[in-house]
């Protein structure tokens, strides 16, 4: 989901995204965005406001925006709501939840908060929802934008006028079938959701008195839900922040079936858009469903922006399809049609990853949260190496709890001393095919020929700590199986995976 804010006047900025986006959340949400001088309104992408603006005023427009790739038949999830009652900023970057100085950009909440649902919005459609009507805030740098949530008690305040969620509190998720579920909120109250500047693309922002700022602040839904050992779901938001100008800065295509150039028909096709984290590996920066004709569309995205492309398949059917990679695509490109190769040969189905990841302080077990990964390793120009993030197909749990609740999952794995979670990623059974685009065109070579190879990826967290780290490294990865081999999968086979052991948790 995306918090939009819209400027009508250029400015250059900086690139310096940073790739952790697990984020904090409290009975508010707290969006720490760097330099964000500014002012008030909310719409759609572009376009111009109707607030009145003086001399020492500016103007911001929040929407919000989540392109769902776990909405059913992709994932678990039919609905999900969060209720939102406040956005706010500071022009402080040490402000903390009592400290004064915080400015409404979206005043119309506090007495009427908005239920969104993060998956109503079709995959192409770049605004989820209007937040509400404009509001001028004094010029200058704001540091910081939270974004609260009504807690699932009622409390603090207004509540909705109507509530999908009915006794599940505020903010739940709706399972295929209809079960509706509560989606915990942290117990800290007003502590909420932060973003560093080195999460926002392009850095600090300052606005000029007069100027209009667009400011879109990606909230991936499907990320931020984490099922905990006990069933329960709790919300570990995932949030990016970015600047943009106008639509034009989009990146769309067609997927189509490499064999009959048609759109792929009774499946489900994944799209990425990805970038470079800390560590050099792409992580994923965006992530979305083609629509039935094999259109996807990320927008807006941030002006003079690179990204890579990574898209695959599976069919209703269970034929799975090899990842295509398009590498170095500039904001504003129609890709056209972009060719997926079903796997063929005896086995035709996807892979399975399994494996287990374990947390210990010391002798002693130690509880943290972990996203899991799968990546393939590709050749880039001059021969360099990456490696990319793999979309995973539904039945995955790439976030998980590691606690005392999931220790018992993996008593098979006689694991001592640890907190235990395991985790499952179905993923394509074949190596990738990377294309370079280059002057409006795209130049593919083929899959490289072998065993698919993969590598899976864990960063640990904070439960609950705003994506705080908590193990030393907080980032581990393992390319070997769980004997000690190459890490390479059959299609509709089982592969066990290296055990992976965070130590030093706090």
């Amino acid at each position: 989901m995306r918090l939009r804010v819209s400027k009508s006047v250029a400015r250059t900025i900086r690139s310096t995204r940073g790739s952790a986006r697990r984020q904090k959340l409290g009975s508010g949400l707290v969006v720490l965005v760097a330099a964000v001088p500014v002012l008030v309104s909310l719409v759609s992408c572009g376009g111009s406001s109707s607030t009145m603006m003086t001399a020492q005023t500016g103007n911001i427009k929040v929407t919000l925006t989540d392109p769902p790739s776990c909405k059913f038949p992709s994932g678990a999830f039919e609905h999900v709501y969060v209720t939102i009652r406040s956005v706010q900023a500071n022009i402080s970057a040490t402000a903390d939840d009592s400290s004064s100085g915080w400015q409404e950009l979206a005043p119309q909440l506090n007495s009427a908060p908005m239920q969104i649902d993060l998956f109503s919005a079709a995959s192409n459609t770049c605004l989820l929802t209007n937040l509400g009507s404009n509001a001028a805030l004094p010029a200058g740098t704001y540091q910081q934008i939270r974004l609260l949530l009504v807690p699932n008690d009622g409390s603090g305040g207004a509540t909705p006028s109507t509530n999908a969620c009915a006794s599940s509190g505020y903010n739940c998720v709706v399972l295929h079938g209809g079960t509706v579920a509560e989606l915990k909120l942290s117990s800290q109250a007003n502590t909420g959701l932060k973003i560093p500047p080195s999460q926002v693309e392009g850095g600090p922002i300052t606005v000029a008195p007069g100027q209009d700022v667009d400011l879109n602040i990606d909230f991936n839904a499907c990320a931020s839900i984490l099922r905990e050992g006990n069933g329960q779901f709790r919300l570990k938001p995932v949030l990016t922040a970015e600047q943009v100008s106008t639509n034009t800065t989009g990146i769309s295509g067609t997927i189509v079936d490499a064999g009959t150039k048609a759109p792929i028909s009774g499946g489900t096709v994944l799209v990425a858009l990805e970038r470079k984290d800390a560590t050099g590996a792409d992580a994923i920066f965006l992530e979305t469903t083609a629509d039935s004709s094999g259109v996807f569309n990320f927008c807006p995205l941030p002006a003079g922006a690179m990204f890579d492309v990574v898209a695959t398949s599976l069919t209703t059917g269970g034929v799975a399809y090899n990842a295509t990679i398009l590498l170095n695509v500039p904001g504003g490109t129609n890709l056209g049609s972009i060719p997926l190769q079903a796997e063929t040969g005896p086995a035709t189905g996807p892979a399975t990853l399994q494996g287990a990841i374990t947390a210990s302080s010391g002798a002693n077990p130690a509880a943290i949260d972990a996203t899991v990964t799968p990546q393939q390793q590709i050749t880039v120009s001059g021969g360099a190496t990456l490696q990319v993030a793999i979309p995973v197909f539904s039945g995955s749990t790439t976030n998980i709890s590691v606690d005392s609740n999931t220790t018992s999952s993996c008593s098979s794995m006689m694991v001592i001393g640890a907190n235990c979670g395991p985790y499952t990623l179905i993923v394509s059974a074949s190596n990738p095919k990377v294309g370079a685009f280059s002057a409006g065109t795209v130049t593919y070579m083929g899959p490289a020929a072998g065993a698919a190879g993969y590598t899976v990826r864990a960063d640990s967290f904070v439960p609950m700590g705003g994506g705080a780290t908590i193990c030393s490294p907080a980032t581990k990865s393992t390319n070997l199986n769980s004997a000690s081999g190459p890490l390479t999968v059959t299609p509709g086979t089982i592969t066990q995976v290296q055990e992976v052991d965070f130590t030093g948790c706090s």
